[in-house]
């Protein structure tokens, strides 16, 4: 890792380090996570991939160049074809009603989480947006090898695990990692600034998303 990468992987370190150590992910991991904690990410999940997905078109829109559009649009198409087939294998297993799910409320963290992706999709640059999207990526990728390291046989969740540390998904992660420190070369240093602000909040809202699913968030007042 050099320029934009390196700087925003060493300035989120203490933060990944809480992701890892959390009991959704620790408990993932030893296979022992509760039916019920994985059910509600599983739909939440799905839900902010909807919205993950139109940002990432939003980033094939706005790339300079025809290897960044390819790159966002096909990750744009993964998000919702790729990884729905991943949610519908596990929805089959833990007996998710596909239509319900569709039909779910976001909890408040999936909803900020969103929100904040597409305010910057339609509001910031090219390169904040960039910065944002990352984080999905690299902290899954780099979370899916530490569980699956440390993962016992016979995991329950262990088609989950397969996917994030799968090298080919891997790959994917190199190459948008690659944009973002070209965008950021190419950058003022106040773009630069910005980046890095967005790279860290999407990282801050990555940690709240798998511990709202553990404590299974809901709305503080109902409507």
């Amino acid at each position: 890792m050099t320029g934009f990468s390196a700087i925003a992987w060493n300035e989120t370190a203490h933060l990944r380090g809480k992701i890892i150590d959390l009991p959704f992910n620790s408990e993932l991991a030893a296979g022992v996570l509760s039916e019920e904690r994985f059910r509600f990410y599983m739909i939440q999940d799905s839900l902010y991939l909807v919205q993950y997905s139109r940002a990432l078109a939003a980033a094939a829109a706005k790339a300079p160049d025809a290897a960044a559009i390819e790159r966002f649009a096909a990750a744009a198409e993964g998000a919702l074809v790729v990884e729905r087939a991943l949610h519908a294998g596990f929805f089959e297993k833990f007996g998710i009603d596909a239509e319900e799910a569709a039909a779910a409320e976001p909890s408040p963290t999936c909803t900020a989480y969103t929100d904040f992706l597409l305010s910057v999709a339609h509001v910031g640059s090219y390169a904040e947006l960039v910065a944002a999207v990352l984080p999905c990526f690299w902290i899954y990728w780099d979370i899916g090898k530490q569980i699956a390291a440390a993962a016992g046989r016979d995991n329950p969740y262990q088609a989950w695990i397969d996917t994030y540390s799968d090298p080919a998904f891997g790959e994917e992660v190199e190459a948008v990692i690659g944009i973002a420190d070209r965008t950021a070369a190419a950058a003022t240093e106040d773009q630069r600034a910005r980046m890095l602000d967005a790279f860290k909040r999407s990282s801050q809202y990555e940690w709240m998303f798998w511990d709202s699913a553990y404590r299974l968030e809901t709305w503080p007042v109902a409507t």
